[in-house]
């Protein structure tokens, strides 16, 4: 699609989404990257009050706005990654319920459907889904207007894989595709703030990955997890203390039940207070100020 015509049916593509949280298309054409078909989208409904909603073969990465009522925008806005191991999207309790959740706030939440399953022969082997979250932080900056958002009130939040995609979007400083449009050219990619929610695969043989380069100019970040959590907390802890050795400010919180996965669903386990205490530490921030 030529530029001018992408970028028309942006324009009333937010329009939309504005009103009714009608999705985005990501990319003009096809995303970076892909060649082959790898079938129809699918999405499997929960067969169990445990289970969840799945969104699988994500070849057509969207964001879909959630914008909060005009009098309560405070300006800010927040990518939602839901995990699903890089395989499928969760894409309700971790997704769609997590941006809900940001408009009793007065957060503008963006539901990111990112590319799943991983494709195959790519360095980093998560690279289609960093593409896709730094492009969407993009677009988000260069739809401000159009959405009553700050660009420099637009962060990120990820559950599990999605809380690695986070972390990677986050201390990824080099865009990682060739920029398709303005957008690219005038808005940054990387997030203001991030949110990690149990993520996963940050460390190895205990330590914080090589590829995660912490340096005083990362944004701030909140972490959740549970000591019981079989996909270990020793992530977050690694990626915590890194953070506030290059003074970064960050906050974790560590409970000792909750195991993993448990996204927007309330229990009795102190982990459901979660975004209670997400939203505190944006307060502190001054991300909650209403909007000019």
């Amino acid at each position: 699609m030529p530029r001018l015509s992408f970028a028309l049916a942006l324009t009333f593509a937010v329009a939309l989404a504005a009103r009714g949280a009608d999705p985005i298309k990501l990319w003009p054409g096809k995303a970076p990257g892909e060649t082959k078909d790898i079938g129809a989208e699918t999405l499997t409904e929960p067969k169990n009050p445990n289970d969840v909603k799945r969104l699988a073969n994500v070849s057509e990465p969207t964001i879909t706005v959630y914008s909060p009522p005009k009098d309560k925008n405070t300006g800010a806005a927040v990518v939602v990654a839901p995990g699903g191991g890089y395989h499928i999207l969760a894409i309700e309790h971790e997704g769609s319920a997590v941006c809900e959740w940001l408009n009793t706030i007065g957060v503008t939440g963006v539901l990111l459907k990112y590319r799943v399953p991983k494709r195959a022969a790519q360095t980093p082997d998560n690279l289609a889904m960093v593409q896709d979250a730094q492009r969407a932080i993009t677009l988000v900056r260069s739809m401000s207007k159009e959405l009553g958002v700050d660009p420099a009130k637009v962060g990120m939040l990820g559950f599990s894989a999605g809380g690695h995609l986070t972390a990677c979007t986050a201390l990824t400083k080099k865009r990682m595709y060739e920029p398709v449009d303005k957008s690219d050219e005038q808005f940054g990619h990387v997030p203001n703030f991030a949110v990690l929610v149990y993520p996963a695969y940050l460390t190895e043989a205990g330590k914080l990955k090589s590829e995660f380069e912490v340096t005083k100019d990362a944004p701030p970040m909140f972490f959740a997890h549970s000591s019981d959590d079989p996909v270990t907390s020793e992530g977050s802890v690694a990626l915590y203390l890194a953070l506030t050795k290059n003074k970064v400010p960050a906050e974790l919180h560590l409970y000792a039940k909750g195991g993993h996965g448990y996204g927007m669903r309330k229990s009795a386990s102190p982990c459901a207070t979660w975004p209670d205490r997400a939203a505190d530490w944006m307060k502190t921030r001054g991300l909650l100020e209403m909007g000019k």
